[in-house]
């Protein structure tokens, strides 16, 4: 089975991302990082580029030992040297040098002829590799160039030495089946390109960059070159996580492997988004935060049952620790007890109904249910016997020159009766105290009051715990709520209940 190759180039042109600027000391580590994962090559920068540039690279090849390290180089003598006194002392240094060959870039950038740009590709090939025991060209936007100029081109590279010939779709241009049909053109045009490793590099300006590289393997090139999130100019780069994970996916289709520690995917992806500062979008294939994660209850379902009914890959493979049933409004009763198991709270199938229903409600108003959540959810339920009232809705009515006013419907259980009351207080809370004792008609008093967060972020489950006193009876509830003042009113209520349930304790061990 063939190796492919995998060119890493985050350091280059991943830095050459709108507003990432990385130090040499970040550079360092995630080059290290780079080495853990297993890339073949790193393009550590452009060492002609800027002195920071030029020390990047030095350093990182002075550092690593099990990787080729690379730097990126005009067609010109100045940067050629440049590169060399920066890679000298890497234990296998390598040159990428490059010039453009379409006719938009030899018109308007070059200002060149299809002549002078053959001189020029075959004096400083064989200039590099005067010095670099391994030369790469590139044709930039060979994607563009015309295929029998292109021909020459490559030819031309060849038999001034180069060992490996790269044809970036610098611009993103072309559709899977057009870039695939370049290599198999050249290799079937140009004598000698069997010496020589073909090479694919591939920018996402129209999203097929990962379909362009991976059509290019099929077609025969032994290389392929990327950034890890596929970060990058513009639209960015081919995501090497994607084409990897591609490969050993569907290594039965390929027929291909890479060198790849695939363990090591995720860490690298968290790496360079926190040095870059790029956040990994959360659909992103392979690193996103959803890439192994599922909501909807019939996936949620299948996944309990085999997981491979809905994944083709494990998180494990990259690194991940496992699979997330995330629980939301389109979850079903099977993840959602699955869910509370694993947390350490098993339940009845009527009290999971009971809960689930708790649960809907608050998935209708809450982006995403935290585990601290679902524990605020069960904890709320805990103790409780024989439910007198349940809160069936709230309407708080509030202004700063009006009194407070709520609205409540509580549903009595003893009689199936829906009940509605309203009533003022000093403040909204006081307003829905007053309001639940005219519908419970209990003489209580407030003896303690506390309202703190259960979770984090703007859609945050508060949680209010009060504590009531009838004679010589002492009871406290507990409510939560995305809204602090439900919460208020769910918690009264589950201390009226509590309160109520032990009366009728009471009373039944008085007649016994």
């Amino acid at each position: 089975m063939k190796v492919i190759q995998i060119f890493d180039t985050t350091l280059r042109d991943g830095e050459q991302s709108p507003g990432v600027n990385l130090s040499t000391e970040e550079k360092i580590e995630i080059a290290m990082q780079l080495e853990r994962l297993g890339v073949n090559i790193i393009e550590a920068g452009f060492a002609a580029a800027s002195p920071g540039d030029f020390h990047s690279v030095q350093e990182i090849a002075r550092r690593l030992k099990d990787v080729s390290v690379c730097s990126l180089a005009r067609a010109v003598t100045s940067d050629i040297d440049q590169a060399w006194e920066a890679l000298k002392e890497a234990s296998e240094p390598r040159l990428h040098v490059f010039i453009a060959t379409s006719p938009i870039h030899r018109e308007y950038k070059l200002r060149m002829t299809k002549e002078q740009i053959l001189e020029q590709v075959d004096q400083m090939v064989r200039y590099g590799k005067k010095r670099f025991p391994i030369v790469q060209f590139s044709a930039e936007d060979a994607a563009r160039t015309e295929i029998d100029f292109l021909c020459e081109v490559v030819d031309q590279a060849i038999r001034a030495g180069a060992d490996v010939v790269n044809i970036p779709d610098t611009v993103g241009y072309l559709t899977p089946n057009e870039y695939a049909d370049i290599f198999i053109q050249l290799q079937e045009r140009v004598p000698n390109i069997d010496q020589v490793i073909l090479s694919a590099h591939c920018h996402d300006d129209l999203g097929m960059a990962v379909a362009n590289s991976l059509a290019a393997i099929q077609a025969g090139v032994r290389q392929v070159e990327g950034t890890i999130n596929g970060i990058g100019e513009r639209a960015g780069n081919a995501a090497i996580e994607e084409i990897v994970m591609a490969i050993k996916t569907r290594e039965a289709y390929f027929n291909k492997r890479t060198t790849i520690n695939h363990k090591e995917i995720a860490r690298t992806s968290r790496l360079v988004s926190k040095l870059t500062g790029m956040f990994v979008p959360r659909n992103k294939a392979i690193v996103g935060d959803n890439a192994f994660a599922h909501e909807s209850g019939i996936h949620q379902d299948g996944m309990l049952k085999h997981k491979e009914t809905y994944e083709i890959m494990t998180p494990e493979t990259v690194g991940l620790d496992e699979s997330q049933l995330i629980l939301g409004k389109h979850s079903g009763r099977h993840a959602f007890k699955k869910k509370l198991e694993d947390l350490g709270y098993p339940q009845s199938d009527e009290q999971v109904n009971i809960l689930f229903a708790r649960f809907k409600e608050l998935a209708d108003r809450k982006k995403q249910i935290t585990d601290e959540d679902l524990i605020a959810l069960v904890e709320e339920r805990v103790g409780e016997g024989k439910e007198f009232f349940t809160l069936e809705s709230i309407h708080i009515s509030y202004g700063s020159h009006s009194l407070p006013t709520a609205s409540i419907r509580v549903k009595n259980h003893q009689n199936n009766q829906v009940l509605e009351e309203a009533a003022c207080g000093n403040g909204s809370v006081d307003a829905i105290f007053n309001t639940v004792d005219r519908i419970v008609k209990e003489k209580v008093e407030l003896t303690d009051f506390q309202i703190h967060s259960v979770t984090r972020g703007k859609d945050a489950l508060g949680e209010v715990s009060v504590q009531l006193q009838q004679e010589k009876l002492t009871v406290r509830g507990r409510g939560v709520s995305t809204d602090i003042l439900e919460a208020c009113a769910r918690a009264y209520l589950d201390a009226i209940n509590r309160l109520l349930q032990r009366k009728e304790r009471r009373t039944v061990s008085c007649t016994h």
